[in-house]
């Protein structure tokens, strides 16, 4: 099996994981209600999709 002749220093560990972070997602706002909303996604609030409504709430 290979085995590491040298140790990684930390600081070359850590310049490699630079890029290993979960993104951000894009928000958005409805435009029903105006509550923040992940894009491509249903609001939550009012159940509204691009204009339509998907899901039936209640009042």
């Amino acid at each position: 099996m290979a085995h590491p002749k040298r140790k990684v220093s930390k600081q070359r560990r850590d310049k490699r994981r630079t890029h290993d972070v979960a993104p951000v997602p894009t928000m958005a706002t409805c435009s029903n209600c105006g509550a923040t909303v992940m894009y491509h996604h249903v609001c939550p609030e009012c159940g509204y999709y691009r204009g339509r409504q998907i899901i039936a709430k209640k009042a």
